[in-house]
């Protein structure tokens, strides 16, 4: 029996975006999925685009928040009504190739992964490709790793229920999903490095991640106070995050 890929999207204020990333998902070659995406009070016509397409595939499945959450929080009420066996990541302005789940799938069952990633390409808010694309190696990611570098992305990663459990992530107003990594990792897990680009990611003037040096004092933060890392060793891994980021994001 092929396994059931349960799809976690937050979305808010996605119109321009949010069909176009559903398309990728009905587009899959894979088709044992659902995808919950979890509406965090648009103003738009986000959930009306979502329930047009939903009353035409019951494997699309909306949530509405009664009041804004944010991302993590409103990722975590999709992870809770999942039903599947592997939890993926995709948000509601980026995209996934047509073979993304089968191929992902097929390389973690070879590497019987618990948690693994891929590489991926960039894209600006009109879907044009804006960079090469960024290769995260073959080398399985520990959680010393990860604390250098931000090589796991949301829109491609993936852990297996069976092995890890339902994990969550923690109520941060950014860096959710980086915590949720580290989390998995920290209980012995190590992430599997797929290096074949199986996405893109759309890179938004506005969005939190945008501009990175604004968020060195908060990474920081994060290792020193969350991670319970030293004061100098919270600074060595912000200093490797800040520097190995800015070359992922901005240098074309």
């Amino acid at each position: 029996m092929k396994l059931k890929v349960s799809i976690i999207t937050p979305m808010y204020n996605s119109e321009r975006f949010i069909e176009e990333t559903i398309t990728s998902v009905q587009n899959q070659e894979y088709k044992n999925w659902e995808m919950l995406i979890v509406d965090d009070c648009s103003s738009d016509k986000s959930i009306e685009i979502v329930e047009q397409i939903q009353s035409r595939d019951d494997r699309i499945k909306l949530f509405k928040n009664d009041v804004n959450l944010g991302a993590g929080l409103s990722r975590n009420i999709a992870i809770e009504k999942s039903s599947g066996d592997i939890i993926a990541f995709l948000d509601s302005d980026d995209i996934w190739f047509s073979n993304k789940l089968s191929l992902h799938l097929d390389y973690m069952n070879k590497k019987s992964s618990a948690f693994s990633h891929s590489s991926y390409g960039f894209i600006d808010e009109n879907g044009k490709v804006i960079k090469s694309t960024y290769s995260v190696g073959n080398k399985s990611i520990t959680y010393y790793d990860l604390l250098k570098k931000t090589d796991i992305s949301c829109l491609t990663a993936m852990y297996d229920v069976r092995k890890v459990g339902k994990m969550y992530m923690p109520s941060l107003k950014v860096g959710q999903d980086y915590a949720l990594w580290l989390d998995i990792l920290k209980k012995g897990f190590k992430s599997d490095a797929f290096d074949l680009e199986l996405a893109y990611y759309r890179q938004r003037n506005n969005s939190t991640t945008s501009n990175k040096f604004k968020l060195i004092k908060h990474h920081w933060y994060f290792l020193y106070h969350r991670e319970k890392l030293s004061f100098f060793n919270s600074l060595y891994y912000t200093m490797n995050w800040a520097i190995r980021g800015f070359f992922k994001y901005y240098i074309k």
